[in-house]
């Protein structure tokens, strides 16, 4: 909060908007959209379109990845002079595999007050639709587009680490990589329960359920948007023997080069504490 005597901020309004039905948006975010100084987006087409449905026009701007460098100084400096910026994405909760999430991080940091209007999530709308009892869940959110090895090991490390952790996990999938993700885990977890949910809340709404190998034939050519709730993943056996010491796990994924992270996945699926896998991962960096 800024200092007594400093002068007044603005607001950063962090807006969940709609992930496909207008009709969700609540009457808390249409109020902040409409009395905002600035609706930042992640894409402004989709921003007026939130507008136009609400009978409205309010200045817009764009703040994705492709620009957040060159637009995050001026968005902190309208902040700075006492503006109130309502924060949206595409479609759900900025902040949640979005880039807005820098901007939040960055108005924090400079001392403005930020607001949350919760609204839809295609996460736990997928979750719900899932039918899984669960305690929770992991979210992986976008794997990376490429390279391929690093999308391999990128699902690999879920997997294992839901797996491990006997919870579901959550993926984001863009149509034209559906087919491939699903191949994927045919070969990852390939007895593993999928619920493939494509365009949710949306005319075409769809959710196919079952292993990687049966979704992936139901949906010869995927279109939309998916949210994949992977369930039924099994705790993965410690590679390196279930006899050795820790410390021998250790040395041996660091001999490997696995990642600091992927070493602590490893110990802890071998029945490693986590502080314990942390503190032996520092010590074999040396």
């Amino acid at each position: 909060m800024p200092k007594p005597g400093a002068a007044a901020r603005g607001r950063l309004l962090v807006v969940g908007t709609p992930i496909g039905n207008l009709g969700d948006l609540t009457p808390r975010a249409a109020d902040a959209l409409l009395t905002a100084d600035l609706v930042v987006a992640e894409d402004t087409r989709l921003a007026q379109r939130l507008l136009a449905h609400l009978g409205e026009r309010r200045p817009t701007s764009a703040f994705n990845e492709h620009n957040a460098e060159e637009r995050l100084s001026g968005l902190l400096a309208r902040l700075a002079a006492g503006e109130t910026l309502a924060l949206t994405t595409d479609a759900g909760m900025p902040g949640v595999s979005d880039p807005g999430a820098r901007l939040v991080a960055a108005a924090r940091a400079t001392g403005v007050p930020v607001e949350v209007l919760p609204g839809p999530s295609a996460v736990t709308a997928a979750v719900a639709l899932a039918g899984v009892e669960a305690t929770g869940f992991v979210f992986g959110g976008f794997l990376p587009a490429r390279p391929a090895a690093a999308r391999a090991a990128a699902l690999e490390r879920l997997v294992a680490s839901a797996g491990g952790l006997g919870l579901p996990l959550v993926l984001f999938e863009a149509p034209h990589r559906t087919t491939a993700l699903l191949t994927a885990l045919e070969r990852v977890a390939p007895a593993s329960r999928v619920a493939a949910c494509r365009e949710l809340t949306k005319l075409h709404e769809q959710v196919v359920i079952g292993t990687p190998a049966e979704v992936r034939a139901a949906l010869p050519e995927p279109r939309g948007e998916f949210t994949l709730v992977i369930s039924d993943l099994a705790a993965p056996a410690p590679a390196v023997g279930q006899g050795l010491d820790p410390k021998a796990i250790a040395a041996a994924a660091r001999a490997a080069g696995l990642s600091d992270r992927s070493t602590v996945d490893l110990l802890r699926a071998a029945g490693v504490g986590h502080r314990e896998a942390y503190r032996l991962v520092m010590t074999e960096k040396g």
